[in-house]
């Protein structure tokens, strides 16, 4: 197998969209906040300061692990799917935040197991079942097993009321899966018979849950309550018509959208950028698909390809959740915006794995 050659070049076209969509958020994240920011903080710059100290750290990061081989993960992927079981766990030895467990508060620093543990998983599927070849069209051997795996640590995360995190990673399992070779037949009736069913299940199970999926078909009928948040959307999305309000005259950032800079950032662009602004960020994410499929495609392993799809995988399956519900055509679940919403640690973590991508890239055919 060949090393990786330092003079080759990565993906131009993928690295320069990684750093607009990177730029996007760390602006955006500046305008969203700074109402919320000054009133609690006495500084409108407070999360566009901590945002700009993460962007710069990912960026960093990102190319120390583009430097990296990525086939050197192949030989850690059991173990750092292992290692992510202690830190699931101990995110219930502290206080939940708003009724939920997902976050370990070491103080300096606040980090989401969940976040390792997706890139974990898609490490894990790439390298295991590059090893399987036509096995993969077994159930019990190409299906089921991973099925399982990945079922365990999504029901983790589902323990921290983290839905939408083990959505992600199930709905991960199934692409990688799809492009492993495994039986179109058997990935069909999985979705139809057990996924979907499931999801369904899981979202009427919970009070909470239930609200959101209810309110999510009519937000007006509790519009100081359950769809208060979705309604802002609305009123924010279209206030902003075609061109936007302009760059920090968002309306709805002043206290009528709960902490905008999150989850909902995407509502404060087409406020202030309009639908332009939206289309550009909607163009930028299908840049980074189409770049992550061609990588995918060309790369000279199977191991390469996995690891392209899963990682890519990863990007494309937030960012559609995310667009969706602030849109309104999904009820609402916490997944933020990559690279776009507030949010340190998850921004690092996505930029470590955009380098693994990018150095993919760098071992193509």
């Amino acid at each position: 197998m060949k090393k990786n050659l330092p003079n080759k070049k990565v993906d131009f076209i993928l690295f320069s969209t990684i750093m607009v969509l990177l730029a996007i958020g760390i602006v955006m994240v500046y305008s969203a906040s700074s109402y919320f920011a000054l009133h609690k903080y006495g500084d409108s710059m407070f999360f566009f300061k901590r945002q700009l100290l993460w962007g710069v750290l990912g960026f960093v990061a990102m190319v120390f692990t583009m430097s990296i081989d990525y086939h050197k993960y192949k030989k850690y992927a059991f173990i750092g799917l292992l290692g992510c079981i202690p830190l699931l766990i101990a995110v219930f030895f502290f206080p939940p935040v708003n009724g939920a467990r997902r976050w370990i508060n070491l103080g300096i620093v606040t980090f989401q197991p969940s976040e390792i543990t997706k890139y974990a998983v898609a490490i894990f599927l790439a390298a295991s079942m590059s090893n399987q070849g036509e096995k993969m069209k077994e159930f019990k051997k190409g299906v089921l097993p991973y099925l399982l795996i990945s079922g365990f640590f999504a029901g983790l995360i589902l323990l921290e009321k983290n839905m939408s995190i083990a959505t992600v990673i199930m709905t991960l399992t199934l692409i990688v899966m799809f492009v492993a070779g495994s039986n179109f037949k058997h990935l069909v009736s999985i979705v139809l018979g057990v996924f979907i069913p499931g999801l369904l299940a899981l979202a009427f199970a919970a009070p909470y849950r239930r609200a959101r999926m209810l309110n999510f078909l009519d937000p007006w009928k509790d519009a100081a309550g359950n769809g208060y948040q979705l309604i802002q959307s609305f009123y924010a999305l279209g206030s902003g018509r075609i061109l936007g309000l302009g760059l920090g005259a968002s309306r709805q950032k002043a206290f009528y959208m709960p902490e905008p800079h999150n989850d909902f950032i995407f509502a404060i662009i087409g406020e202030e950028l309009g639908l332009i602004g939206c289309l550009f960020v909607i163009a930028m994410f299908l840049i980074f698909i189409w770049r992550g499929i061609t990588i995918a495609q060309k790369s000279k392993d199977t191991y390469g390809t996995l690891l392209a799809v899963g990682i890519t995988s990863v990007i494309a399956i937030q960012a559609v959740i995310n667009i969706a519900v602030v849109t309104g055509s999904m009820p609402v679940t916490g997944v933020p915006l990559p690279f776009i919403s507030s949010g340190g640690t998850s921004l690092v973590i996505n930029m470590i794995a955009m380098g693994i991508l990018l150095n993919v890239s760098r071992n193509l055919e």
